[in-house]
């Protein structure tokens, strides 16, 4: 199989850009494949971006994303306050914040799945293709209410101490999601079990993506 990142060698730092339109959303889809890479390619620049927080979710943000990002060289986590919900109404001003992030030039984005059933997760995977035109991009998943979830094409597995360093970060760092019936320990690993038994990982948990045009070579 190719590695994940083809132009990068183990042990090489890469470029990575991960959004997210919410705390916890980058966390949830990709936590553990972050902390895989960052393992993979010490030293490696991340910009972490997340698009709508109130105040206090986004400290939440922040104080997660430093924990997910300790074994990452440069990084910059940046916490934007667009209103939660209305995206497809605020989508010139949002699009002219990712105008900002050409210049970072990523070697992989993690992005939202187009075709999940919230707004915002969808308006950030829409202004991902439109504003990154050649650049290896992968869409996670956010298990949530809505019945979205279909079969990913890309499943990178996971060795338990990340999918548990996952879960651990999510839960600590996340208060404000506690009452939240979805939003638990079981829940993060119920679904990389199931991306786990598909991906025939020897853990038996993997994360889920959508690739949805690939370039193997240069």
């Amino acid at each position: 199989m190719l590695p994940l990142v083809p132009a990068a060698r183990a042990g090489e730092p890469i470029s990575l850009l991960c959004l997210g339109a919410h705390p916890d959303d980058i966390e949830i889809g990709a936590g553990g494949t972050i902390l895989s890479l960052l393992e993979q390619h010490p030293g490696s620049r991340v910009l972490w971006v997340v698009l709508s927080a109130t105040p206090r979710r986004a400290e939440e943000a922040r104080s997660s994303a430093r924990a997910f990002l300790g074994q990452a060289g440069a990084t910059e986590i940046a916490v934007h306050d667009y209103r939660d919900g209305f995206f497809p109404s605020e989508i010139r001003d949002i699009k002219q914040t990712f105008e900002t992030m050409k210049s970072f030039d990523p070697d992989l984005i993690l992005t939202h799945y187009r075709a999940d059933h919230h707004q915002d997760h969808r308006v950030v995977s829409e202004l991902t293709w439109n504003t990154f035109r050649d650049h290896l991009i992968l869409e996670y998943e956010v298990l949530k209410y809505d019945p979205d979830l279909a079969n990913p094409n890309v499943l990178v597995a996971l060795g338990r101490q990340h999918a548990d360093t996952k879960v651990a970060i999510l839960t600590a760092h996340f208060p404000s999601q506690h009452t939240k019936r979805w939003f638990s320990a079981e829940t993060f690993l119920a679904i990389m079990r199931v991306r786990g038994v598909q991906a025939a990982a020897p853990s038996g948990l993997a994360e889920g993506f959508y690739a949805h045009k690939i370039r193997m070579f240069s």
